[in-house]
């Protein structure tokens, strides 16, 4: 008796478990993994509404080869130690495609995981050029890069501000110190002297040492390379103080926070982004249905992880198949139509063609393209 109801229960499981990776196969799993807490939330916020929006469009069309896409969110704090956890847990849940991480210092550490795993991960905001640099299959971004957005930023101080006295301060963060320095670079090759090259440490709160050694060196103008909760406090003391210069920062600093935290002190703060998509007429319909969520569709990464959903959801397609060895060679060699435009990508994983544009933040008005380009 006991043999044949282990034997029965063994059978009823064998079932359960058929049933349960039959229900599961019905939907394709797509990981959105990024900062839901900590202080750069709203960055997190962006890429969630962005991945979030294109699996409902696309549900909305029919799925994926009849399969539904289906959305697991995971937090990571933009904390490096957090995302290897998340991913881990990525692994764990099954999930075979991700949207992230953010923060390059926590993007770096799990792509490692998801490329020995056979994970495509696509990120629509990490920036350092490390990233992709290593020959990695699976790891591929909608964002450009630091060695980008660096030279973009210091082409424009060197040949439109001419600033007298420069100072370029970062971070320390991989983020951070990597933008600042291949600003640093470009400004040098083009002859202009960095007369301050200056780290500080993220989560300060007080800068008054920082502003008098800027003022002593009669700085005129500053490059943060960083994220907006330091550079805001930094603007708003910077003021107070009499510092009389002109910032600027990349994507990392470009969102409403800064406006918040420095006030008025953020009118004029230049800032490297990506092109400001919801502009653009051909998503006039797209724009529309995120403000009827009532989403902010403004953010620098909103666009780019909504592409990174549909280069997922397009590759499947391409390829065939769910194998993600076989969808990372069709990303490698389609051109994928987003809300971006049309997507290829490099050997490495990174976007051809991909262009910083450089804005002028106002004060409690939107931001205006900075001109000449």
């Amino acid at each position: 008796m006991a043999t044949k109801h282990m034997t029965k229960l063994f059978a009823a499981m064998i079932l359960a478990g058929v049933a349960s990776h039959s229900f599961a196969a019905d939907t394709i799993k797509i990981g959105i993994a990024g900062p839901k807490t900590g202080p750069v939330t709203q960055y997190g916020d962006m890429q969630f509404i962005g991945a979030k929006q294109a699996i409902a469009d696309i549900n909305a069309k029919g799925g994926v080869d009849g399969k539904k896409l289906e959305a697991v969110e995971y937090d990571d704090a933009c904390d490096p130690k957090q995302a290897v956890a998340v991913a881990n847990k990525v692994v764990n849940d099954g999930v075979k495609f991700v949207v992230g991480h953010l923060c390059s210092s926590s993007t770096q550490p799990p792509s490692d995981i998801y490329e020995d795993e056979g994970i495509i991960m696509i990120t629509p905001a990490a920036t350092a050029p490390e990233i992709t640099a290593r020959g990695y299959k699976n790891i591929f971004r909608t964002i450009g890069l630091d060695s980008a957005q660096g030279p973009a930023a210091g082409n424009y101080i060197a040949d439109h501000v001419k600033p007298k006295v420069v100072a370029v301060v970062h971070d320390k963060q991989q983020y951070g110190e990597g933008i600042a320095s291949a600003v640093k670079k470009t400004l040098e090759d083009k002859g202009v002297k960095v007369a301050v090259f200056e780290g500080i440490n993220a989560g300060d709160k007080d800068f008054a040492s920082l502003i008098a050694k800027l003022k002593q060196a009669n700085v005129d103008f500053v490059y943060y390379g960083g994220y907006h909760p330091e550079l805001g406090l930094i603007l708003r003391q910077a003021q107070e103080k009499g510092l009389k210069a002109k910032f600027m920062g990349p994507e990392g600093v470009g969102n409403d926070s800064i406006s918040q935290i420095a006030q008025g002190a953020s009118e004029g703060l230049l800032v490297t982004l990506p092109q400001a998509f919801d502009q653009l007429p051909e998503n006039k319909v797209l724009v529309e249905k995120f403000v009827a969520d009532k989403k902010d569709p403004t953010g620098p990464f909103v666009f780019p992880a909504y592409a990174a959903v549909d280069v997922i959801a397009q590759g499947i397609q391409a390829a065939k198949s769910e194998d993600t060895a076989k969808v990372s060679e069709a990303i490698h060699k389609g051109t994928f139509k987003t809300p971006m435009g049309d997507l290829s990508f490099d050997d490495k994983g990174d976007l051809k063609n991909f262009k910083f544009v450089v804005y002028e933040w106002h004060f409690g008005k939107p931001k205006t393209e900075a001109s000449p380009q």
